[in-house]
């Protein structure tokens, strides 16, 4: 009887084990697969991030020549300026999607990457920005911190803009990147120079 007992139990060995080495082989394809997939998303942020530096360099060069513009002969910025990627006003209803608002860019290259960079000034006509006609984007420094009675949040409402001290207008910077892997970068700077 002892001997019957025991021959049903040989062979039972070799199925439990080929069923505890098949959860170990799908369980070891989906860990491969798991830390694959962590790489490639490492990879994607760190070439997004090294898009965006590109980027941020052609935005820089436009701010260098808005910059040095303004100091040395401000009267340019009337005009566009389609060599250093200047125009001298924003059409409204434009966006950086539209192929209008890159008219008049500059293309530069660094590290060997093609950017592409334009300066709007935000005034509706080409004129000096307080010309009667002109309608341009302006601020000025809080009268309250210069020690006017007006508080923070009031009104200065008049018929016309009001400014303590001489304005700023302002200018926004555009910079675009194609990624050779199919992803684009588009950042943009807004610069306030005094008028």
């Amino acid at each position: 009887m002892n001997r019957s007992f025991h021959r049903s139990e040989q062979g039972i060995a070799l199925p439990v084990m080929l069923i505890i080495l098949l959860v170990m082989l799908i369980s070891s394809v989906y860990l491969l697969k798991s830390s694959n997939t962590t790489t490639l998303t490492a990879a994607n942020l760190a070439y997004d991030s090294a898009q965006g530096r590109a980027v941020d360099a052609g935005l820089h060069q436009g701010f260098e020549w808005l910059s040095d513009t303004a100091k040395t002969n401000r009267a340019l910025l009337n005009e566009n300026s389609s060599a250093n990627g200047y125009v001298a006003i924003l059409m409204a209803g434009q966006s950086v999607r539209s192929e209008a608002f890159w008219e008049g860019g500059r293309v530069v290259e660094v590290n060997q990457q093609r950017i592409e960079y334009v300066i709007h000034r935000l005034c509706s006509l080409k004129l000096p920005y307080d010309h009667k006609d002109n309608a341009c984007v302006l601020t000025s420094d809080n009268p309250s911190a210069m020690g006017s009675s007006v508080k923070v949040g009031d009104s200065l409402a008049l018929d016309a803009p009001r400014f303590t001290t001489i304005p700023k207008v302002h200018y926004v910077v555009t910079a675009r990147i194609a990624g050779a892997r199919g992803g684009n970068v588009v950042n943009q700077l807004v610069v306030q120079i005094g008028a």
